[in-house]
């Protein structure tokens, strides 16, 4: 399981001309589920990004997590986006192949899942619509763009 993170000072998706998911500083998350991706590695994903420590203390250094923006436990939001073409392969030509992603079914499984953790875990979270024609707006901070991944191996079985 994959996910690319770009700190923001605001994000916003919007389906059809309406917005679905909007939030102010915290972190804009692209996830995508590949092949024979588990829970365990989505639980292992979202620990990880909810500990990682990619926003600024007041001396600038990046000591802050998305849990505890400003020292004083202001919480950042999540907005959390399915994107498949993370899971892109673009070696064989110029047209990518998306065959390392899950099935849809098993994407929309996992990313529910997550969401659903997610929320259990951190009181700001705001989704995209799976599998919608969606346009993502951010200020990204920083910028910070950070890729994780869990393979497999990474993950405790369930």
């Amino acid at each position: 399981m994959m996910a690319l993170l770009q700190r923001v000072r605001q994000a916003r998706v919007e389906v059809a001309g309406r917005a679905v998911g909007e939030i102010g500083a915290g972190l804009l998350v692209l996830l995508c589920a590949e092949r024979a991706d588990t829970t365990a590695q989505s639980d292992k994903l979202l620990a990880k990004i909810l500990k990682l420590r990619i926003f600024s203390d007041a001396a600038g250094k990046m000591n802050r997590n998305v849990q505890n923006l400003d020292g004083a436990g202001q919480m950042g939001g999540l907005l959390v986006v399915s994107q498949f073409t993370l899971a892109a392969d673009a070696a064989g030509g110029n047209r990518p192949s998306f065959t390392a992603a899950a099935a849809p079914d098993e994407g929309r499984r996992l990313y529910d899942y997550f969401v659903a953790q997610a929320r259990l875990l951190h009181p700001l979270v705001q989704t995209g619509e799976f599998a919608a024609d969606m346009q993502v707006s951010l200020v990204n901070d920083g910028p910070v763009t950070i890729p994780l991944r869990v393979a497999p191996s990474d993950a405790t079985p369930r």
